[in-house]
């Protein structure tokens, strides 16, 4: 049977023509989908093929004369040399280069938060990635179970700290399992809940840094929220609404 979405958004994903959301459910649908996979991967491997072969071609300067001279285009100005000014003395180069090197300084010194931000941004998208990793068949969970007492000693001995395992099925957030994983080079550990039949990450490492005020954001369609508390840093990351992952965040914080 022919899958619909090998027709009307493989391409279109192939091509990097749909919106991150778009992008995003095509990648689950991937997951499930041999048929969508298979093709993907053919028409990568078709267009890698076509890129290498070489076979883009320059027309020959003779057949822009002929065409010009047929229909009446007037041939192009040569454009004047340009005269090379006069090199710039040793002084004008250190000039230059104590501007630019105080403007480094300056914002070093009175920007600090853009390099955190940019930070911010590479750890988001290692923790996405983390996430979207963990929805492959078999890669959720490396220890599977709802009870607490089984999903934290699980963790002994494997990490040198002790993350915050806690089943909150009351609140309707259970608790499914946990897993080692690896994000820009931390190794962490993720707690894994579930809500209304999303699945919801949570990463968990050690910090020395003080506690902050939850952050939230979205990326390929996924939101997530940060905060740290505790000693501990806390990324969590879901196709759910942010509404719910702060919901989540407050049990964790308690």
């Amino acid at each position: 049977m022919s899958c619909e979405l090998t027709q009307s958004v493989l391409d279109g994903y192939l091509d990097g023509e749909l919106d991150a959301a778009r992008a995003a459910d095509f990648e689950r649908h991937l997951i499930s989908c041999p048929q969508c996979a298979s093709t993907l991967e053919k028409r990568e491997v078709l267009r890698s093929s076509i890129q290498q072969a070489g076979l883009y071609e320059c027309a020959p300067s003779t057949l822009r004369r002929k065409i010009e001279s047929q229909y009446g285009v007037p041939p192009a100005v040569t454009p004047m040399p340009v005269k090379v000014g006069v090199r710039p003395s040793s002084w004008q180069w250190l000039a230059v280069a104590a501007v630019f090197f105080l403007a480094l300084f300056l914002g070093w010194r009175f920007l600090p938060g853009l390099g955190a931000d940019r930070d911010q941004v590479v750890l988001t998208s290692a923790i996405v990635d983390a996430h979207l990793r963990s929805l492959q068949p078999g890669h959720l969970e490396d220890v599977v179970s709802t009870d607490q007492h089984t999903v934290k000693p699980w963790f002994d001995g494997k990490i040198n700290f002790a993350p915050p395992v806690r089943d909150f099925a009351g609140d309707g957030y259970p608790l499914e399992g946990g897993r080692l994983d690896v994000v820009a080079g931390r190794e962490v550990a993720v707690l894994v809940y579930g809500r209304r039949k999303h699945v919801i990450n949570v990463f968990v490492w050690p910090t020395g840094e003080p506690d902050t005020s939850p952050q939230s954001g979205s990326q390929l369609g996924y939101h997530w929220v940060c905060w740290r508390r505790a000693g501990m840093e806390m990324y969590a990351v879901s196709d759910a609404s942010l509404t719910d992952l702060d919901a989540l965040r407050k049990l964790l914080s308690e």
